[in-house]
């Protein structure tokens, strides 16, 4: 399984917009993920509920995981997002 451990990098954490923003990216990403709260039980990073209910702040470390083909791109992609707290996910990436 395929693992990232990044620092939540939106100064608000992973609340309203920024959420909207990493799972829409999530649901994008056409695989399934998931994100926990560091040492938390994971949840689906497509469902907006499960992801506001992590009550990630930022600055908090989050594991985002996933099994299937296409996970390392995935996650890469979404670790960057998370981490640079960007508003968009970048196409280069």
């Amino acid at each position: 399984m395929a693992e990232r451990r990044v620092n939540v990098g939106w100064a608000e954490g992973l609340h309203a917009r920024p959420a909207s923003v990493f799972v829409r990216a999530a649901t994008a990403s056409g695989v399934p993920v998931t994100i926990a709260k560091a040492g938390g039980d994971p949840v689906n990073a497509r469902s907006m509920l499960a992801v506001l209910s992590l009550g990630a702040q930022g600055g908090d470390e989050v594991v985002l995981t996933c099994d299937a083909e296409g996970a390392d791109v995935a996650l890469d992609r979404l670790a960057k997002l998370v981490a640079e707290g960007l508003e968009e996910l970048p196409e280069t990436v």
